[in-house]
């Protein structure tokens, strides 16, 4: 690694080599956090003693980090919207489209009025739909578009929807 013009610094597309853009081959991706960890292993610098081996630790957390936030659809989006400008800040920002609120208020309903799993699982499915429809546009808007703070403001109804998939999941 210490060869690598790249710093720990470096964004998540730089330290994997590849375009800062939401599309992405997730196999590749995942081939390359292979080759990175092999590469930054601490028992690969065991001979060059404490110091290099931590300089590895970090290289190794660091590879992880970005792995992570690379290979999840929605934190790639906010992680790219933050690089172009455009932060989530979804703490601050709480508005949301009227059309999106009632259907956030219908999903609710229904989930509630759900007596069996098989009400869940179509609920489920509707909302996982919605949501893969929804990260499509979200990677036009990052892609084609060039429209950051349009995909930001989807990505804050993404992390709604996220949120609610999971809960729908947990209660099957």
């Amino acid at each position: 690694m210490g060869d690598s013009p790249l710093s720990l610094a470096s964004n998540d597309f730089s330290l994997f080599g590849i375009s800062e853009q939401f599309a992405l081959n997730a196999s590749a991706l995942t081939d390359k956090w292979k080759a990175l960890q092999r590469e930054a292993h601490p028992d690969k610098f065991a001979s060059q003693g404490a110091s290099a081996q931590r300089l590895a630790m970090q290289w190794s957390v660091r590879i992880n980090e970005a792995y992570q936030r690379l290979k999840d659809p929605l934190k790639r989006a906010a992680y790219l919207c933050e690089l172009r400008g455009a932060a989530i800040n979804a703490e601050n920002n709480t508005a949301m489209p009227a059309a999106f609120l009632m259907q956030q208020i219908e999903w609710r309903e229904a989930a509630d009025e759900a007596t069996s799993d098989e009400q869940i699982e179509t609920l489920l499915t509707e909302v996982s739909a919605h949501k893969q429809t929804l990260l499509a546009q979200c990677g036009q808007a990052l892609d084609e578009s060039n429209s950051p703070q349009a995909a930001s403001d989807m990505v804050r109804r993404l992390m709604f929807i996220d949120k609610f998939e999971f809960e729908l999941a947990d209660r099957l």
